[in-house]
């Protein structure tokens, strides 16, 4: 068999093997998951703000799809680290010493942001959104109904994007190490990126000012974070370039 082939060949061997053990540590947490589901929604049930609604099914699938939906995110959440030391682990033969170094340690700042964001927008975002939507049933005399399922899928509706979002400065920063991105090219952008995380904030956020201005500031944080996480990132990869040419140009 060619040279070319057999490199092909253990590549997808590789690939084969990191898919599944991502396959399995998700199956495991998934399992964990649909043990831990009950109790999580229990917990949540007890606490505002949702301790002061009652809760509805409308529907005969919607205990189950709630608590399938609990479990999954868990699964999710608890293999999306694995899976991404795998990815690296995968990717690690085709780059340098210095872009090993420098993406591995996103890794755990990237589950550290997922949980900070989460609990930002659990606490802030949703309640905000939450308590002005209650206000404006009420202005328009309204007999709140709550379906458990469309309560939930509104919370994970506001959670996970700006749990999400707060993985910007990881994925800046790792783009940056990779040569994708530099921070002179966003500051050049900043302008139009900050007129996209107004946008984003006014559709997460109810339409009042503060509530805006709550949402927007650590957007607006979290993009000013990224763009020193690049400069960075961008200056170790210069210092160390030197040295490497340093080094090449003396004599043998």
């Amino acid at each position: 068999m060619p040279t070319s082939d057999m490199k092909l060949t253990d590549h997808l061997s590789e690939l084969r093997k990191r898919i599944i053990r991502v396959a399995v540590v998700l199956g495991v947490a998934l399992a964990v998951g649909l043990a831990l589901a009950v109790p999580a929604i229990a917990y949540l049930k007890a606490r505002p703000p949702a301790n002061e609604l009652v809760w509805h099914a409308l529907s005969p699938w919607d205990g189950i799809r709630i608590y399938m939906q609990f479990a999954l995110l868990f699964a999710i959440a608890v293999t999306l680290p694995f899976a991404l030391y795998q990815l690296w682990q995968f990717a690690k033969p085709g780059m340098t010493e210095t872009e090993r170094s420098a993406t591995l340690k996103f890794i755990p700042l990237s589950a550290a942001l997922m949980g900070v964001g989460t609990c930002f927008a659990y606490s802030v975002v949703f309640r905000l959104s939450l308590a002005f939507l209650t206000q404006l049933n009420q202005r328009m005399e309204l007999q709140e109904t709550y379906g458990v399922l469309q309560y939930f899928t509104f919370m994970f509706n506001i959670v996970i994007p700006c749990a999400l979002m707060f993985e910007l400065p990881v994925v800046v920063a790792f783009l940056t190490a990779l040569r994708l991105v530099t921070p002179q090219r966003l500051r050049k952008w900043r302008r139009y990126c900050y007129m996209l995380l107004v946008v984003a904030s006014t559709l997460i956020a109810p339409p009042d000012l503060l509530s805006n201005l709550l949402i927007l500031a650590p957007f607006l944080l979290l993009f000013e974070i990224s763009i020193l996480m690049s400069a960075a990132a961008h200056k170790r990869l210069k210092e160390r370039r030197a040295v490497w040419e340093a080094d090449a140009m003396k004599p043998v």
